[in-house]
Parts: structure tokens; sequence; C-alpha cells
């Protein structure tokens, strides 16, 4: 699986560490091993732009989610299935996430794997507009962040994807 990290945000991140969330959840979801994903870590500014151009919101949010490709093509195939896909990008905002991460009481790292998971779960068509699309999301999301940490620090590592 390929994740690629571009971090325009100013703020010092663990990008390997949301390579590794981003991919266990990938995995855990049935995705194509080969599939592609962006996280891309921005400003406060560029978040702001990004927010109201595509959601017509006023401010900074903490994460959005860009699909590219089809989801049908990213489940893993059988063997006529297609290839691999371009899932898309998960623009992230480490400044916003540093706030919430201050007022619910935890690290800012914990925060930005929320959010990568969050992401992610964006991309694979998960939303949390209705009452029982939002129970079911986050009830995944907890699921597979749980699930990660559980894991020894050595098994989170971005090789063994």
């Amino acid at each position: 699986m390929s994740i690629e990290v571009a971090n325009e945000s100013g703020i010092g991140v663990d990008e390997l560490a949301l390579i590794s969330v981003a991919r266990f959840a990938l995995d855990r979801m049935d995705i194509h091993p080969q599939a592609e994903l962006s996280l891309l870590l921005v400003d406060v500014e560029a978040m702001t732009e990004l927010h109201i151009q595509w959601m017509d919101e006023p401010g900074p949010t903490d994460v959005m989610s860009f699909p590219m490709d089809e989801l049908d093509t990213a489940r893993t195939p059988d063997p006529e299935a297609p290839g691999p896909a371009l899932l898309g990008d998960v623009v992230l905002c480490p400044a916003v996430a540093a706030e919430q991460a201050e007022q619910a009481g935890h690290a800012l790292d914990d925060e930005l794997h929320l959010l990568t998971v969050h992401g992610v779960l964006h991309l694979l068509g998960y939303d949390h507009v209705e009452p029982d699309e939002e129970r079911e999301m986050f009830r995944l999301q907890n699921e597979l962040l749980d699930a990660w940490r559980e894991l020894a620090p050595s098994a989170r590592t971005v090789s063994e994807g």
C-alpha cells in the first residue's frame, strides 16, 4: 500500500505513525494492498481556504477527505476484479488538532491518529450526517484505533505493510 505524507503545516508530527494507523485501517477494511493514499498536513490558512471552497463553511476544520477513484476498485478484489485504486487525499490541520487535543485532555499525536482514521473512513464512504451513520462510523473508528493501539509499538511500524 502506498501512503504518501506531505507536511506543509509547519508543525512537526510523527509521520510514520500516521502512515501506520492509516495502513492498519485500510488493511482492516479490506482495501487492496496496492491502493494509494495521500496524507497532507496543512496550516490554518490553507485549511480555512479548503473548508470555505469545498464545504462553504467559515474557518478551519480538523480533517477533510477528498476521494479520487470509485470505492469498488479499492476493495480487495476477486481474481477477476480491477486492480488497486487511488483512494484520495486526507487533509489534516495539526494546529486545529492541537487545540482539540488540549480540550480533550490527550496528546496531539492521539488526536492526529483519530483524525487520520476518521479521514480514511470518509474516503471509504462513511459519513456522520445522520445519527445512525454517526454511530456506525464512530464505533468503527474507535474499534480501529483501539486495535491499532493494542499492537506492540514494534508491530505498528510502517515496514510491515
